[in-house]
């Protein structure tokens, strides 16, 4: 098995509620609430978690949101490493309308973190040892600087594993000049790599490959929501289209698919398995309210149904 690593530097606890409708000025009362850990890396960790894949995630966690987000990490036994900050971890907030159908999502910026708190992370990530796949996703936190995909790159070449990164802006341009293992862009992210505001969906391949070619990855996932997705190297390409069914809320559903194509990955399964599955994980996630993540059977029905297709 496979040994994998994520990383997240933003972590969040994440809140999600239901209520009849949402109306201003007047006092909701929720029928349901739950809180969950999230950020990029800790979501794949999860995933890989309800998968049957083992990982360990290593997160930036503070004050008493951290501890709760901690907690809630042991409960659902998945490994991790924290390195105490000392601003606290932020908070997201979804908020489902169930008589319009429509989710609200708040997504909090997080403290900022120092040089001393990120030397510490970094320190974590080099004692790893025998592994295959470090995955970086989420956001930076407020001031930290997009050296931080060089110096984690740099680890990842000394431990000999594949950088997986998962991550938009400034952060994804800086990102794949570390020459990447696997990056998984939306159709927006992808034509801002090549300068663009906008590509077609016929311009993917050439796209992707233009990117590819520069040395930025090995190879790409570009997820375009209801079309599925597209996995492009060099030399090959697939397309996976997500199965028609209501998508109760896209939280995690990015997550949800990166997990699913490690999973993949780990099984030394072709791209166009990897491709099928992540898909198929990341449709799984949808199924669900709020901030809930793909379950291992819905995904292995899913990926059955893609497979006929």
């Amino acid at each position: 098995m496979a040994n994998i690593v994520t990383i997240t530097l933003n972590p969040a606890l994440d809140k999600s509620i239901s209520v009849p409708e949402l109306v201003p000025e007047k006092k909701l009362r929720a029928l349901s609430a739950k809180v969950e850990p999230g950020g990029g890396g800790i979501n794949i960790s999860r995933a890989l978690k309800k998968l049957g894949v083992a990982s360990e995630a290593i997160i930036l966690s503070g004050g008493y949101t951290g501890k709760t987000l901690e907690a809630l990490l042991s409960k659902e036994q998945v490994a991790f490493t924290a390195i105490e900050t000392e601003g606290d971890t932020r908070e997201n907030f979804v908020v489902f309308d169930e008589d319009k159908k429509l989710q609200y999502r708040f997504g909090m910026p997080g403290e900022r973190v120092s040089d001393q708190e990120l030397g510490l992370l970094m320190q974590a990530i080099g004692n790893c040892a025998h592994v295959d796949y470090v995955v970086l996703s989420g956001s930076l936190p407020p001031g930290t600087s997009t050296t931080v995909f060089h110096e984690i790159a740099i680890i990842a070449q000394q431990l000999n594993a594949k950088l997986i990164v998962d991550t938009s802006g400034d952060g994804l341009k800086a990102a794949v000049k570390e020459g990447l293992y696997l990056i998984k862009p939306n159709l927006r992210e992808l034509a801002s790599l090549v300068g663009k505001e906008w590509i077609d969906m016929a311009d993917v391949i050439v796209t992707a490959r233009q990117v590819i070619v520069a040395g930025a990855c090995k190879a790409m996932a570009v997820s375009m929501g209801a079309d599925g997705a597209m996995l492009i190297t060099a030399t090959e390409h697939y397309k996976a289209a997500a199965p028609q069914a209501p998508v109760l809320s896209t939280v995690g559903a990015g997550d949800s698919m990166v997990a699913g194509m490690l999973a993949a990955l780990t099984k030394g399964w072709g791209w166009e398995q990897v491709l099928q599955y992540g898909v198929a994980a990341g449709s799984a996630a949808t199924l669900h309210k709020g901030t809930e993540l793909c379950s291992l059977s819905d995904t292995d029905r899913i990926f059955a149904e893609i497979k006929k297709n």
